[in-house]
């Protein structure tokens, strides 16, 4: 199957389903599919957990309610990258934290093997680019908008003999061609959203010989509907928003139970708060709450209320029942959490979709583009690579 054919069908299966993820589960109250309510109110919090880890116990658990599963896990199937796999001295991994050395060592890994001059986007302290030098690349030239990490980068790179050399850039408002030209291989690992995007166009335009990324938060630095990059995505009917693309982004290697547990509180006291607030403006759709530090979530719910009512300029009635309001939050994530469990069916088909449409964009330049995973999931979830050569 091309890579052209693999996108119209998963499309076309996307769009036959959207009913069941292009939706908010904040804005219900009860489980919107008839057909799926029994089967979701019947499961336990540990069962729609244990689901939401395992998209293949996913596919298998919802294929007898939803249509065309069997047909979207292959559809999303993507092959293993072939890694070679380097040994690296104790002084490359300095300051890189476990499972990020781990995905650096595969990303690399799976790159062609090339002694061209390396581009490295969105670099940080370009520890990419320090695995790259060291492995041979006969210069790598690091771009990062944050001055402190170009500097700390650096010195790291001059204290350990490696042919780097860094520029601070604002990739989106600079002039930033003067960083690409043909003989060279482009990299980014986990650039974002228009932060990639605006890297392909560059190296594209500057037929970049090799180009090789690996995308990430597809939403951000973009509009809020989406625009289609290659000629075939942009027939596609399906229209996008970044509500649609951070669904792409929900399968998490799982949280330390600590986090679980403050991100339960934080979903209930929310929704609490919500249906508080309704009760007084007499609104019946979902209102966010902006985004607080975590530490509130170990004072009360009443205090939270509080704080919430200020910046929504609410006044809180003296009577306020707060553990009746309480009791609906912890109700309705119940329901949140079985919506976004059929929704999570869905996310890696529109992750694969977003990259479909990357590498058709690459191919429409003349491109050959393979696209591979080059790590496990439990290293991140976000291990999909793209490769572009041109000759």
């Amino acid at each position: 199957m091309t890579l052209a054919e693999q996108f119209f069908a998963l499309d076309s299966l996307l769009l036959r389903n959207r009913q069941y993820w292009q939706c908010t589960a904040f804005d219900f109250n009860a489980i919107p599919w008839p057909k799926l309510q029994e089967v979701l109110n019947g499961l336990s919090d540990d069962q729609v957990t244990a689901l939401d880890n395992d998209q293949s116990q996913l596919y298998q658990f919802f294929s007898q309610y939803i249509n065309d599963l069997g047909e979207l896990a292959n559809l999303c199937e993507l092959p293993g990258a072939e890694l070679n796999r380097t040994d690296y001295p104790f002084w490359i991994s300095n300051g890189i934290k476990g499972r990020k050395f781990d995905q650096l060592q595969d990303f690399v890994s799976a790159l062609p093997n090339t002694k061209q001059p390396v581009l490295e986007w969105c670099a940080g302290k370009g520890h990419l680019g320090r695995m790259l030098a060291f492995n041979g690349a006969s210069d790598v030239h690091s771009i990062e908008l944050q001055q402190s990490l170009c500097e700390q980068g650096q010195k790291s790179a001059q204290q350990q003999g490696l042919a780097m050399h860094f520029s601070q850039a604002d990739v989106l408002k600079d002039d930033i061609t003067q960083f690409f030209n043909a003989d060279m291989h482009a990299v980014a690992l986990h650039a974002c959203g228009g932060l990639h995007q605006t890297f392909m166009r560059q190296a594209s335009l500057a037929k970049v010989q090799k180009i090789s990324f690996s995308p990430c938060c597809y939403h951000l630095f973009t509009a809020n509907e989406y625009l289609a990059m290659s000629e075939v995505a942009k027939q596609s009917t399906l229209k996008l928003t970044h509500r649609d693309l951070k669904l792409a982004l929900q399968e998490t290697v799982t949280a330390p139970s600590r986090l679980e547990k403050v991100r339960k509180t934080e979903l209930e006291w929310r929704l609490g708060f919500d249906a508080l607030r309704k009760s007084i403006t007499n609104e019946s759709h979902y209102v966010s709450v902006p985004s607080v530090n975590k530490a509130i979530f170990s004072d009360s719910f009443k205090s939270f209320c509080a704080w919430a009512a200020e910046k929504k300029d609410i006044t809180l009635p003296q009577s306020t029942d707060y553990n009746q309001f309480l009791e609906v939050g912890q109700a309705r994530k119940k329901i949140t959490d079985r919506i976004e469990l059929v929704r999570h069916v869905f996310r890696r088909a529109i992750e694969v979709w977003l990259v479909l449409d990357r590498a058709l964009y690459l191919q429409q330049q003349g491109y050959q583009v393979s696209v591979n995973i080059f790590c496990e999931k439990q290293l991140t979830p976000r291990n999909i690579l793209i490769l572009a050569s041109i000759h």
